[in-house]
């Protein structure tokens, strides 16, 4: 594969987005329409052997047999892509293997401290309730940044029938076995018919959502606290328990993590969650400082032994700066900001906004991924300061009406964090924005990262929105394209269009992370132009009609 540049395009995609197996992706990038498309491949964590969240919830960094083997990376480095993957910093899933031996073998568990215990945490900045949890005093929380209502905690059944809380950051879900007749006749003195009952009595009430005691157990009262004792030694979970960063076997287990990352041909390692590790009592607990960047340089530093570079991912609001801090620690950083401006100086015929900001990034040399489409939605809550509220919430409400949701921060109205929609759909499913955006994408300073689904031209997704239920709107724009439907889309001038764009920006040596970029407007005209060791790349961009050249 042809490569020239050093910050070449790089394809976004879940392992089973394209065909349903990671192999099946192989095979379409080593489709001669691909040639020299990609330089690199994000690969989402579902990858890996992983419960919830679609692979955000990791058991172990195993390579994922439904979706994937080996042979699929090696032929990926065969094809001379190179791989970005993640690694989640803050938490593991409660069914990885650390966890599971703590649930089993409780204090004398060689994982007890790797798993943050809330009310050692918390032991003498708060008062025990009798729920059996640390309250903390308002003092040491009142400026917690937290990711949903109530304290983060999880209640785990230890070996001894005590209960002790965890720190879980992000999904919990409890469950408890439905119990039948005979179930219960084993463990307790009852007939069958009453025990037939009961067993209807008590998985009505599960069923309904409520917790064994908060069941209504009617005549049969008698039997409440055997069978709830018995429901509770039985409970199961679901959900993402946050690491303590204080536990050597913590680094140890980032240690080999990242080793075995890099062995799959991982360049570039996302770290997600990364600024919710540090904690301490009285601090936000959410980009901590000085302890982020610490902790991140800590990580830095396992990561160069095995030579891969560190992608820390964080939204936050222009204002804050984060993006120039992050950078200013020698990361490279996500930009954010370049989906919502780019829909924005397109539905206002104006790249005067995007002409600013790439001249910022050039000016302070921070290195950037930038990307239109994700596998999350559009970012919202990064733009302000700079863009104003007036001008998002026009952004926002044009791409709702093209049939988009907005996500709300946490479930707080009027504090926006994303839009969900396809980029295609975001742009009203127009071709030549689509095509227009992409071509400013390739000029834009930084690595192109490229969500598969836009590359397609896809739609919003409603049907899948539907079928997720409750809390599904970003399947919107995660739909699994079949092998027959990109077929088809290859044949459309859209897609055709956007790979010749790819082909040119991994290829032309003009471009790269050192390279010269001069940007100027001219009207609705926007001219970029890359010059490196000779070689020259020009693009000029008309807002008034949406035409491109390419010089």
């Amino acid at each position: 594969m042809s490569k020239f540049v050093d910050n070449g395009p790089m394809l976004n995609a879940y392992p089973d987005s394209c065909g349903g197996r990671l192999s099946d992706i192989a095979s379409v990038l080593s489709l001669a329409e691909f040639r020299d498309a990609f330089q690199s491949f994000y690969i989402l964590p579902s990858i890996f052997n992983t419960d919830l969240d679609r692979g955000f919830s990791v058991i172990d960094y195993g390579i994922n047999e439904e979706m994937a083997d080996r042979e699929d990376l090696d032929k990926l480095r065969d094809l001379g892509i190179d791989l970005k993957l993640d690694f989640i910093l803050n938490h593991a899933s409660v069914l990885s293997p650390q966890f599971q031996d703590l649930i089993k073998n409780g204090e004398n568990s060689k994982y007890k401290d790797f798993f943050i215990n809330w009310n050692k945490f918390w032991d003498g900045y708060g008062d025990m309730t009798e729920d059996g949890y640390i309250q903390p005093k308002p003092e040491y929380i009142k400026d917690m940044f937290f990711r949903k209502p109530g304290l983060p905690i999880l209640m785990v059944r230890m070996p001894d029938g005590s209960d002790v809380p965890y720190w879980n950051t992000f999904y919990q879900e409890v469950q408890y076995p439905r119990f039948n007749a005979q179930d219960l006749m084993e463990h307790m003195d009852i007939q069958f018919l009453a025990a037939e009952r009961l067993a209807e009595i008590v998985c009505a009430g599960l069923d309904e959502g409520k917790k064994p005691s908060e069941i209504e157990f009617g005549r049969f009262e008698k039997y409440k606290e055997q069978t709830v004792a018995l429901l509770e030694s039985k409970r199961r979970y679901l959900g993402q328990m946050d690491l303590n960063i204080k536990s050597d076997l913590v680094w140890e287990h980032y240690r080999n993590t990242l080793k075995a990352l890099a062995g799959y041909g991982a360049k570039i390692v996302r770290l997600d969650a990364f600024a919710y590790a540090p904690k301490e009592p009285g601090k936000k607990n959410f980009l901590n400082e000085p302890d982020t960047w610490d902790v991140l340089e800590k990580v830095k530093e396992l990561a160069d032994e095995v030579g891969v570079s560190l992608l820390p991912e964080i939204h936050a609001s222009y204002n804050e700066k984060i993006y120039e801090t992050v950078a200013s620690k020698g990361y490279m950083t996500y930009d954010f900001f370049l989906p919502g401006l780019l829909i924005y100086a397109i539905e206002n015929k104006n790249g005067e906004v995007l002409r600013k900001w790439a001249q910022e990034i050039q000016e302070k040399k921070i290195r950037v991924v930038n990307m239109l489409g994700c596998h999350d939605g559009i970012p919202l809550l990064d733009l302000k300061g700079i863009l104003g509220e007036d001008e998002i919430q026009g952004m926002i409400d044009t791409i709702v009406g093209r049939g988009g949701y907005v996500k709300d921060l946490h479930g707080q109205k009027n504090m926006y964090y994303q839009v969900n929609a396809t980029y295609y759909s975001a742009l009203g499913d127009d071709d030549k924005k689509m095509l227009f955006a992409r071509a400013i994408q390739m000029f834009m300073p930084g690595k192109p990262q490229v969500w598969y689904l836009d590359l397609f031209a896809g739609k919003n997704d409603h049907e899948a929105v539907k079928r997720a239920g409750a809390g599904g709107h970003k399947e919107i724009n995660r739909t699994n394209l079949s092998k027959a439907q990109i077929e088809e889309a290859l044949k459309k001038d859209v897609v055709k269009k956007q790979l010749f764009l790819l082909k040119y920006r991994n290829t032309n040596p003009a471009f790269g992370f050192d390279s010269e970029l001069n940007i100027e407007t001219d009207g609705s005209v926007m001219t970029f132009t890359w010059k490196k060791d000779g070689h020259e790349a020009k693009l000029k961009a008309d807002f008034s009609d949406y035409s491109y050249q390419i010089m």
